[in-house]
């Protein structure tokens, strides 16, 4: 969505980088590629002059000035100024504080209100709730049908007592529904209303009468973020023909600009409350306007992919395999297959790289990236035996032969998942057990990664060789007891010998001042 953005962002901030102080001309230049960057995504023309003024009037204060890296701190200033255009805090559904809460949903035709209500109901049921959907776009052709099927994916009921194609009352519909809602003690309404391919007065009309009728605590304004320009001129026409209290954008795995998600927020004041990325019920969550700024500027979204981690990942399984790795055990390709079965529950690979800081510089690649490979690793592992999927060593040229057919493969493709399967696992185990990955060299002062002293000790007492302080004090406690003088025992005080030492004779011998003599006695 935001690719063309962040590829111009991107180039701007890499003409500063290298430069110990920044020149007014440095500032102007970068505040003007800044304002062609957003022109070209789509971004309204007051939310830029906004912008691009706050970045300038920033720019040339001591943050900048008195920085070690200007450059940095220039970015830091965007994304900083990203954040407050695109609503500064992450804002929350509000709930009502007694008897259902009731949410409205209100946008034009083709901008996906009623798939959004489905996933708006699983994320909600999700968080604890028990939503209920209501059916109340009764004009368009099976508009009604479409949110039963939806509501039956998600396992939420939809309230559908018109069966709509151009008949019913909606607000009747609406109205109804909060009664049905109490009776069945669901604690969410969630109203889908009707949509327009443009504009008009009776669809106003209509969303306001059914606002009135249900007095909602939340009206959401659904748009297309692919729209453009467009978004603003209708988000700001229901803003006065119904009002809402917050954007939910749609589509933002389209290739459009995206300059509708940062105009919205400024032209309106309304805050972006939630995104759909995908045609999957599960895309679909809250809003985080830092997260979306550091996705603009590669920095990635390490906090949603943690958060869709802990969602997919069983962590009983997890651990599971973390202990076989760390004591030694055999961690089987049937531990492998489950391991990337729960990967592919976080959704596409593509999507979750592109999540890490960097990867717009590697984004060719990432749209180049093959989903089907998993499938066909998956394929190769499940013709395997259960024998052969518990100790892959038994597996020789007959069975690769006998494999690659059951699977539809190659028998290279075999050998490649097979041997690559005993270095993964190779490489697992040491760095389970704290002892670096295997190939790579050790890195001073990294304790665990064969470098550093305490990768050294490890070393040394794996050989056979054992550990000797650098202490004077503790070498000589590691050291063997010594024997009582006398019996054969070395001195600690340097008899090699094992003799007796005659301390009188020795100070006798020593050329001391009177002084001294008398602390000898």
């Amino acid at each position: 969505m935001f690719a063309t953005l962040s590829d111009r962002l991107a180039d701007t901030f890499k003409n500063l980088r290298g430069k110990g102080r920044l020149s007014e001309a440095d500032i102007d230049a970068t505040a003007r590629e800044i304002r062609i960057a957003l022109l070209e995504a789509d971004v309204a023309l007051p939310v830029v002059k906004e912008f691009t003024r706050a970045v300038k009037e920033r720019a040339r204060g001591a943050e900048v000035s008195g920085a070690l890296n200007p450059a940095q701190q220039v970015v830091k200033i965007v994304n900083e100024e990203l954040v407050a255009i695109l609503g500064g805090e992450t804002r929350r559904l509000r709930y009502a504080k007694s008897g259902p809460t009731v949410i409205l949903l209100a946008g034009l035709q083709g901008a996906g209100k009623t798939t959004l209500a489905a996933k708006l109901a699983k994320w909600l049921k999700d968080q604890g709730k028990s939503p209920v959907l209501v059916a109340c776009d009764l004009q368009r052709p099976n508009a009604v049908q479409q949110l039963q099927v939806n509501g039956e994916r998600v396992g939420v009921p939809v309230f559908a007592p018109e069966p709509g194609n151009g008949t019913g009352d909606p607000v009747a519909v609406a109205t109804a529904s909060l009664e049905h809602a109490r009776r069945t003690l669901h604690d969410v309404v969630i109203v889908d209303t009707a949509g327009r391919l443009g504009v008009d007065a009776e669809m106003m009309q209509q969303a306001a009468d059914i606002r009135d009728a249900v007095r909602p605590d939340e009206v959401l304004f659904v748009v297309d973020a692919m729209i453009g320009q467009d978004a603003v001129s209708t988000a700001q026409a229901f803003l006065d023909g119904v009002g809402f209290d917050g954007v939910v954008l749609t589509k933002l795995d389209g290739d459009a600009r995206g300059g509708a998600a940062l105009s919205i927020r400024g032209i309106t004041d309304r805050p972006v409350m939630f995104a759909s990325s995908g045609e999957k019920m599960t895309d679909f969550d809250v809003f985080h306007p830092d997260r979306m700024a550091s996705r603009i500027l590669d920095m990635g979204d390490v906090m949603t992919l943690i958060e869709q981690a802990e969602k997919a990942f069983d962590s009983e399984k997890a651990l599971k395999a973390a202990e076989k790795l760390g004591s030694g055990g055999d961690f089987t390709l049937d531990d492998f297959l489950e391991q990337m079965q729960q990967v592919r529950k976080l959704g596409s690979l593509s999507s979750i790289l592109g999540m890490l800081p960097g990867m717009g510089q590697m984004r060719e690649q990432l749209a180049d990236f093959d989903e089907r490979s998993i499938d066909r690793i998956q394929a190769v592992i499940q013709s395997m035996t259960p024998a052969e999927r518990a100790d892959p060593t038994i597996i020789n040229g007959s069975r690769r032969a006998r494999i690659a057919k059951g699977c539809g493969q190659t028998v290279s493709d075999v050998n490649q998942l097979v041997d690559r399967f005993f270095e993964a696992r190779k490489m697992m185990q040491q760095m389970a057990r704290g002892g670096g990955i295997p190939g790579m060299p050790g890195m001073p002062g990294m304790p665990g990664m064969g470098g550093g002293k305490r990768g050294k000790a490890r070393q040394q007492v794996k050989k056979g060789k054992p550990r000797r302080s650098g202490n004077p004090a503790k070498a000589a406690q590691a050291k063997p007891a010594a024997a009582p003088a006398g019996a054969g025992g070395a001195s600690p005080f340097g008899r090699p010998d094992g003799e007796p030492v005659d301390y009188q004779k020795a100070a006798a011998e020593l050329d001391l001042p009177d002084d001294l003599k008398k602390f000898l006695r």
